[in-house]
């Protein structure tokens, strides 16, 4: 007789471009399908999508906002009763909390995305009293949730202090490596120095003050930028303060971004907080070495300080950095994330979990 499959599904917001859509579209389309039947429920439209599902059973609610899916995903789940539901995003994470209280042989589970202390100090501010409200209605939500995923110990530490959870419930399991095909090549110096970055244009990630860094370089250099954001005419006044319009190529979009990341010599990362960085994961993968400041988040988890690039307490650190003369092998600086972060092993990472989850 053949054994029962464990029914997973996937909750996403959109399939926008980022970290948490990419890593759990390819969780979803990867997990052993011998073990478990898998749907990816997406709130939002397939037209927005960047991310091809095709392997999987993905199903559309095509809702502009969370608060409006509520009574459709509700259905969904009562018609189909999932064995386990596994959504990322905190005000998601949140509102899966309030459903799962109507659903007690379905183990709900949130992927944290966040720092919540520091994205919380770089949020536009909002009404003081408005702010408390929303914000206990989202933490009472996110603690009926009965397990969390955190992407580092960082991000654990930090779910502890923000939310009246039992620790025991948490598990730490990083992003996976989903591309590991490509590599830099060993080149000669350039002339002019290739730089990059990748990722949501916003406070939190940095970039004006790396364009800040980069204007007191006496050498020449090309900065490329890749994302979109609220932060992208802020970022492009910046450049122009700097006089910076010839140096710096700016991309919205692009699904070749390991292609990107291998035309450049470094990569560099401004944010003042990360969940996980995935495209610093991502660089490393290919070869390319990595400066960033020290902030909190998984930053710390990928960097090995001198043999894939370094973690620099200020602005001073990050500038005498940029201006050493080293080429690195890109072999040795993509061993040091693969033996760690390889999709093998995190995807086993979370078939033991939901397997774990269900025996309780």
């Amino acid at each position: 007789m053949n054994k029962k499959k464990i029914k997973v599904y996937f909750v996403l917001p959109t399939l926008f471009a980022g970290g948490a859509e990419r890593v759990i579209t390819f969780i979803s389309q990867n997990i052993s399908k011998e073990i478990f039947t898998v749907k990816l429920i997406v709130i939002g439209f397939e037209k927005d999508s960047k991310y091809n599902t095709n392997d999987i059973t993905t199903t559309y609610l095509n809702k502009n906002k969370v608060s409006e899916s509520i009574i459709p995903l509700y259905k969904v789940l009562k018609k189909e009763s999932p064995d386990i539901v596994l959504s990322s995003i905190s005000h998601l994470n949140s509102f899966m909390g309030y459903i799962s209280m109507f659903f007690k042989n379905t183990k709900f589970i949130g992927r944290q995305a966040t720092i919540n202390k520091v994205a919380r100090k770089h949020k536009a501010k909002k009404n003081k009293i408005s702010s408390i409200i929303q914000s206990k209605i989202f933490d009472y939500g996110t603690t009926k949730l009965d397990c969390i995923i955190c992407q580092s110990m960082d991000m654990k530490a930090d779910f502890l202090e923000s939310y009246n959870y039992d620790e025991k419930k948490i598990r730490i399991i990083n992003n996976p490596l989903t591309d590991t095909d490509k590599i830099k090549t060993i080149e000669n110096k350039n002339s002019v120095k290739k730089l990059i970055t990748v990722g949501r244009l916003s406070k939190i990630k940095g970039q004006l003050r790396l364009l800040d860094i980069l204007s007191k370089l006496e050498y020449p250099f090309q900065f490329t930028i890749i994302g979109s954001g609220s932060y992208e005419q802020k970022i492009y006044d910046k450049i122009k303060e700097h006089n910076l319009e010839d140096k710096v190529n700016h991309i919205k979009y692009t699904d070749k971004v390991l292609e990107e990341l291998i035309k450049h010599d470094m990569f560099l990362q401004g944010s003042y907080s990360e969940g996980f960085p995935n495209a610093l994961l991502e660089s490393c993968s290919v070869g390319v070495p990595v400066i960033a400041f020290k902030a909190p988040g998984g930053t710390k988890e990928i960097i090995d300080n001198g043999i894939n690039g370094y973690i620099v307490e200020n602005e001073e650190d990050y500038i005498s950095k940029l201006k050493e003369d080293r080429i690195w092998d890109p072999k040795i600086v993509k061993e040091t994330v693969y033996k760690k972060f390889n999709s093998k092993k995190i995807l086993k990472e979370y078939e033991d979990l939901f397997l774990e989850v269900v025996k309780k």
